[in-house]
């Protein structure tokens, strides 16, 4: 089943009423995601733009969007936001099918090639090569980036 990370905040009416009858708001979260024949994996509390963060697991996208609007019809949330989340396997995969297809940019390309390389994924050559092969062959005056001259996080570690 596909993982949603979600980040809402709640009113100040919902926060007074936390204060005067302070509860855990993890029973109720969870009630929302059973019905829709999901799971809860966890809740956080945190400093900064919104007040909380749900990690859930949920049988398809229809469905975490019914426990998303239940959430929010409540009226206990200002804000609530779902992100979809892939596993690595789920990214090599729309990666796979690209393949084909790239667009030979250096960026691209070079996160690429670390992404295969880190999974030790058998594209890891091929993609370590194309970068190499675009790198040697850009217009002259383009500055170049490569394992040993990198500049940014995303060129190290890429080899052919």
């Amino acid at each position: 089943m596909p993982f949603y990370l979600t980040r809402f905040s709640y009113t100040p009416a919902t926060w007074a009423k936390l204060i005067k009858n302070p509860e855990d708001r993890r029973a109720a979260a969870k009630q929302y995601i059973e019905a829709a024949s999901g799971k809860l994996h966890g809740f956080w509390y945190a400093f900064g733009d919104h007040d909380a963060y749900n990690l859930w697991e949920a049988p398809d996208n229809v469905s975490m969007a019914a426990t998303a609007i239940a959430i929010g019809a409540g009226g206990a949330v200002s804000s609530f936001q779902t992100t979809v989340l892939l596993t690595v396997e789920e990214t090599l995969a729309a990666l796979q099918a690209f393949e084909p297809y790239v667009p030979w940019r250096e960026n691209f390309l070079t996160v690429r090639a670390k992404c295969y390389a880190q999974l030790k994924h058998p594209m890891a050559r091929v993609a370590a090569r194309d970068l190499n092969d675009f790198l040697r062959n850009k217009a002259p005056g383009w500055p170049s980036i490569s394992p040993t001259n990198a500049t940014t996080d995303e060129a190290k570690g890429v080899t052919e």
